[in-house]
C-alpha cells in the first residue's frame, strides 16, 4: 500500500524530474509531464502507451484503469495508490517516466 508521499519521493528520485502545480493537481515532469497526483492524494494519472495501459489494467484491475476520455485512449491511466506496493508503483512510474523524457514530435 503506497501513499502520495511515496509517489512524490519515487518520482522525484527519477532523473530530471521536477514537481509543479498543474491545474488542481501536482505534476511530475522530466521533459514532459508523465504523472499527476490527484487533489485527494489517493490516485495518480500515469502516462503509458495504450498497449502498456492494457497490460497494466489486465494485470491489476484493482490498481489501474484507463481515464474514461480521450486522454485515456492515448494511454493515460489512473493508478490507485492504496492498491499498489512500493515496487509496483516504482515500476509504473519508471514506465511512465520514459515517456516523459521524450520531446514531443512536431
Amino acid at each position: 500500500m503506497t501513499s502520495a508521499e511515496d509517489l512524490r519521493r519515487l518520482a522525484l528520485g527519477l532523473s530530471g524530474t521536477s514537481e509543479a502545480p498543474h491545474f488542481d493537481r501536482i505534476a511530475f515532469k522530466a521533459v514532459r509531464i508523465y504523472a499527476t497526483l490527484a487533489p485527494d492524494r489517493l490516485s495518480a494519472n500515469l502516462k503509458f502507451t495504450p498497449e502498456e495501459q492494457e497490460f497494466k489494467c489486465l494485470l491489476a484491475p484493482e490498481a489501474f484503469k484507463p481515464i474514461p476520455n480521450a486522454w485515456g485512449r492515448q494511454g493515460w491511466t489512473v493508478a490507485v495508490l492504496s492498491a499498489l506496493s512500493e515496487e509496483e508503483l516504482r515500476a509504473a512510474l519508471e514506465m511512465a517516466w520514459k515517456h516523459g523524457t521524450v520531446k514531443k514530435k512536431r
